[in-house]
This record gives structure tokens, C-alpha cells and sequence, in this order.
């Protein structure tokens, strides 16, 4: 009988499902996961659609589409408007691509695989962040490229805006742990998809991400100002030099975006972090 470790089969799928990690510190076993990450990438570039293709298609339809029907107050009009609002929503469904992947690591045993190496077990969350963070700069890179071509541009200095992509990979990384939370506490990938669904949508389209808000009706507009969204979008906007002025009655957030943003990406992490680890650990230990 051919033994399991001399068996070539065995060898290569067990080098597939659990990545080579050797004891050392957090960050390169946090490394070897999310390198697994990659390599899933790799050999399945269609996981790469919903930062590739997708934003592309949402910048061409609301430009081209909608866009002719939407007034704003901006020099470059509202192609220039637009980007800040789809970079905005594309880094918030990180969340989703995270909670998707780690319910499916969960739900096929991959998860525990990992914790029976001698690792930490943070690296197996810190890993998923590690390539969650780079699959949402991929779709950056994408979307300012798309944008360059439609006729968007940043009219500040660098600084401004490095400050800009920085405060996206930001909130990039606060979602990543709502996806995290949201993974671990969710028992399949038809529960993630529902749950995230029924939530990432409002939030990202009840915001000033596509359209002014100064049209909304009241209700809407209060709510719309004071959406997490909205102050990262607003705050982009104005570090890229495509804000519009701020109409009458504007809430609070909107007249000072950046370091409402800064606080926001601070409190969610602060908050649902140490509840994604809690869940996570509560999931596994079952």
C-alpha cells in the first residue's frame, strides 16, 4: 500500500489546502495565508471580476447612462463627481468578499486545517485581511485607470491625494473586519449573500455616492448625510478637488468629511474587530 506522504496525489492537494508555514512570527504565517489567497486568484481569475469588471460597468452606466440626467456643481461635471462615490462603494463590499471566502474556508474545513499547523491562530484572519486589502487596491487601480479615460482627473497636489486612496484603504480595512463578523457568524454562503445584500446595498446607495443629496426629501437626506458613506465619499471629493458646494442645511459631517472619516474607520474597527475575533473563535471551537 502506497503510503499517504510518498503518494504524489496526496503531496499536491495537501500543498493546495494547507500552505506551508513554519513556526515563526505572526506576520509571515499571516503571509503564507494570504498568499494561499492568491494562489486562488491565480488559478481562478474570475474572482477578480467584482473589482475588475463590475466597477467598470457601474462607472460606464452611471456616466454615460445616468449621468446626463444628473446636475452637479463641479468644474469637470459629473464624471469627475462619480469616481469618489463607486471607489467609495466597491471598498465597502469588501466586507462581502470577505465574508463569502471565510464562510467557504469555514463550511469546507480549510479553517481547521490551518489550526492544526503550529501557527497563531490571528494569522488566519490577519492572512484574509492581508489579501482582502489587495483584491479592494486592485479595484482602485482599475477604477482610476477607467476614470482617466472617461475624463476624470485630481486636481490637488500628491499629498492630497496619496491622503485620498489612503482614507479608501482605510475604510477598506474597518469593512474587512465587518466581514470577518459577518463570516464567522453566518452558518453558509446563501446566509453571507442575504445578509450582506439586504445591508451593503442601502447603505452604499443611500449615501451622496452617485447623486447630490440636497434633493432628497428631508428624512432622507438626514440620513443620507450622516452615512458613513457620505463622509468618505465627500471627504475623497474634496482631496481630489471634485466637491460641489455644500447646499443649505448640509449636516455636520459633510462640512468637515475627513476627520469624520478618520473617526469612523477608528470606531468600526475599534468595535466590531474584538467582536469578529470573539465570533470567529466561538465558531471554531464548536
Amino acid at each position: 500500500m502506497t503510503s499517504p506522504t510518498t503518494d504524489p496525489t496526496t503531496r499536491s492537494t495537501t500543498t493546495l489546502e494547507r500552505p506551508e508555514v513554519r513556526t515563526t512570527g505572526l506576520l509571515a504565517q499571516s503571509w503564507a495565508i494570504a498568499r494561499r489567497n492568491f494562489l486562488h486568484i491565480r488559478r481562478m481569475p474570475e474572482m477578480l471580476l467584482d473589482v475588475t469588471i463590475q466597477p467598470v460597468m457601474f462607472v460606464l452606466l452611471f456616466a454615460y447612462v445616468f449621468g446626463s440626467s444628473i446636475d452637479v456643481a463641479t468644474p469637470a461635471g459629473y464624471r469627475a463627481f462619480l469616481l469618489a462615490g463607486i471607489m467609495a462603494q466597491t471598498v465597502a463590499f469588501a466586507s462581502f468578499i470577505v465574508a463569502v471566502g471565510l464562510t467557504a474556508d469555514l463550511d469546507k474545513g480549510i479553517v481547521d486545517r490551518m489550526r492544526s499547523l503550529p501557527i497563531n491562530p490571528a494569522a488566519v484572519l490577519v492572512g484574509r485581511s492581508i489579501s482582502s486589502l489587495a483584491h479592494s487596491s486592485i479595484g482602485l487601480v482599475v477604477m482610476s485607470l477607467t476614470g482617466l479615460v472617461i475624463g476624470w482627473r485630481i486636481h490637488t497636489n500628491v499629498f492630497e491625494a496619496a491622503l485620498g486612496y489612503l482614507l479608501l484603504l482605510g475604510w477598506g480595512f474597518a469593512m474587512i473586519w465587518v466581514g470577518i463578523w459577518v463570516g464567522s457568524a453566518m452558518r453558509s454562503v446563501e446566509a453571507v449573500n442575504g445578509v450582506m445584500f439586504a445591508t451593503m446595498f442601502p447603505i452604499t446607495f443611500l449615501a451622496n455616492t452617485f447623486a447630490p443629496t440636497d434633493r432628497m426629501p428631508t428624512f432622507l437626506r438626514f440620513i443620507a448625510e450622516w452615512n458613513p458613506i457620505s463622509s468618505l465619499t465627500q471627504a475623497v471629493r474634496e482631496l481630489w478637488g471634485n466637491d460641489q458646494p455644500l447646499a443649505e442645511g448640509a449636516a455636520f459631517p459633510m462640512h468637515h468629511p475627513i476627520p469624520f472619516t478618520i473617526g469612523w474607520i477608528i470606531l468600526i474597527t475599534a468595535v466590531v474587530a474584538p467582536l469578529a475575533i470573539r465570533t470567529f473563535r466561538a465558531r471554531t471551537a464548536d
